[in-house]
């Protein structure tokens, strides 16, 4: 299984970025997929997931309106939209898989088994 989160780099304020996330070793079927960011000095959070189940997607409150994530089974690639970027938007951005199961929530980084290595997203005048 293998992850390998793209696309990041420096935008200003308020603009855009979509951050690509492909995945191999398994399908949407078998693994959730999860967004997590980690910006210096914050613990990780958590910010959007498609489920493997019915392929519903969440977000963190935080980035709720701002950010949206999609799906491309033929391409074996997750996708993170950033819209209305903010400089407290400016972290390392990760992609994770993991398998869903009771009272494991979407946004909890502890269950997810696999993760790609990070994408520098910067948020800069």
């Amino acid at each position: 299984v293998q992850l390998q989160a793209s696309g990041g780099g420096l935008v200003q304020p308020g603009g855009s970025l979509r951050l690509s996330c492909a995945f191999s070793g398994f399908t949407s079927f078998d693994y959730a997929i999860g967004w997590f960011r980690q910006a210096p000095g914050k613990e990780r959070e958590g910010l959007s997931y498609i489920s493997s189940i019915d392929g519903r997607a969440k977000y963190a409150d935080s980035v709720l309106g701002r950010f949206t994530i999609s799906g491309d089974n033929a391409k074996s690639t997750v996708y993170l939209q950033l819209n209305r970027l903010k400089p407290e938007d400016t972290a390392v951005y990760y992609c994770a898989a993991g398998s869903e199961g009771p009272g494991r929530l979407p946004h909890d980084g502890k269950w997810y088994d696999y993760w790609g290595q990070g994408t520098q997203v910067t948020v800069s005048s």
